[in-house]
């Protein structure tokens, strides 16, 4: 959405385009909050320690969108109320955030943000039969239950994408990669990125894996991608470690394109890390802050203005994932007093008719594989920002 247990539609209420078709549903089970009138929605992820440009982009890009969607009216006429909980980065307390907001009558979940959490809390989620959406929860079990969707692409279609990618772009004749084989998120990735490497116009010349347990010092790795000429290293995994080595590739003078995935969005705010470094650096990302459109312009400038900094593809992914429930919501008709369950079964009943666009994608829909159909796209740093490498 993995390694940091990922492992970060939409836009404005008044300009956003969602076109739908049909479905419904219906079920039994929990109460919800029919007293206030308002649905509530949550989300999880991790808002303090190593991954939290992750989860806090997460959060209050979903704040943005339901502050945008209250003042429009609401879902069905009815107000959101919003409420993020912690999970640092782990799966253990992501189910207890995750029961923290049941305990407040959470009636739709938007994560968890990263994938191993988002797989845990799934086994409740679907336990309560709630709908769950998770924006960035990349790997292929986040949605292996039928109650759970998700904004962003899946582990194995990032791989794949990135070597279509670097392919159709002539980005490199040799590729070294570097990958975490003991995080989910970057070896199916890595995998992925392999086979469909095959018969392609660059040849993989090396591939060298670390764990968590020695995620320090890269300079093996590096070496070997240098000595079998690679002119572009693909990492495919988050963005301290990534922070790491582009430091020591620079003291070894190592200088090729490095591509990476989704994790790597956040690399810009690594505390102490040279940010000069990553100049050039190339990431497959579904969204770009510097785009012209006006759904884009518009959320940059919100997001800018509340939280003092540039959105990442994270806070994009969450943004989309509180307008499509909008949309599926009032496909399906749902008001706040049907039950958790009612809810759940009519959503995701709507969520294979609806058809969204948003930040991520001009075009999104989805199966009952709760897959994603869109668009993949590349950003480029250059001078110290996130621009469109097309």
């Amino acid at each position: 959405m993995k390694k940091f247990n990922k492992v970060v539609s939409a836009c404005l209420a008044s300009a956003m385009a969602l076109t739908m078709l049909a479905g419904c549903g219906d079920g039994a089970a929990q109460s919800a909050d029919s007293e206030s009138g308002t649905f509530k929605i949550g989300a999880i992820g991790p808002l303090t320690g190593a991954a939290a440009a992750y989860g806090n982009a997460v959060v209050n890009g979903a704040q943005i969108a339901v502050d945008e969607i209250n003042a429009a009216g609401g879902i069905n006429g009815y107000q959101i109320e919003y409420k993020g909980e912690d999970d640092e980065l782990n799966a253990e307390k992501s189910v207890n955030a995750y029961n923290t907001l049941k305990d407040w009558g959470m009636q739709v979940l938007v994560g968890s943000t990263t994938s191993a959490c988002s797989i845990a809390v799934s086994e409740n989620t679907k336990a309560d039969n709630m709908f769950q959406l998770t924006p960035s929860g990349s790997a292929e079990d986040c949605v292996k239950y039928d109650n759970v969707f998700r904004v962003c692409f899946s582990d194995p279609n990032q791989g794949i994408a990135s070597a279509q990618y670097i392919s159709d772009h002539n980005l490199a004749t040799k590729v070294g990669i570097i990958y975490d084989n003991s995080d989910v998120y970057s070896s199916g990735i890595y995998q992925k990125f392999v086979e469909e490497s095959a018969g392609k116009n660059y040849e993989v010349v090396s591939a060298e894996a670390y764990t968590q347990d020695n995620n320090t010092d890269f300079s093996v790795q590096l070496q070997k991608a240098k000595d079998a000429g690679a002119d572009l290293v693909f990492l495919p995994i988050y963005y301290s470690d990534a922070s790491l080595i582009l430091t020591q590739a620079n003291t070894m003078g190592y200088a090729p394109t490095f591509f990476g995935v989704d994790g790597m969005d956040g690399i810009l705010t690594v505390e102490n890390f040279d940010t000069s470094l990553a100049e050039g650096l190339m990431l497959l990302t579904p969204f770009a802050a510097d785009a012209t459109d006006d759904l884009t312009v518009n959320f940059v400038k919100k997001y800018n203005e509340k939280y003092g900094e540039t959105p990442n593809q994270f806070a994009a992914d969450a943004y989309d994932a509180v307008f499509i429930i909008k949309a599926a919501m009032e496909k399906a008709g749902v008001t706040p007093d049907m039950s958790v369950s009612d809810i759940c079964d009519a959503v995701k009943g709507a969520m294979v008719q609806i058809e969204a666009s948003g930040l991520t994608s001009s075009k999104m829909t989805w199966d009952a594989s709760g897959e994603p159909n869109k668009e993949p796209k590349a950003v480029v740093i250059k001078n110290g920002a996130y621009v469109s490498a097309e």
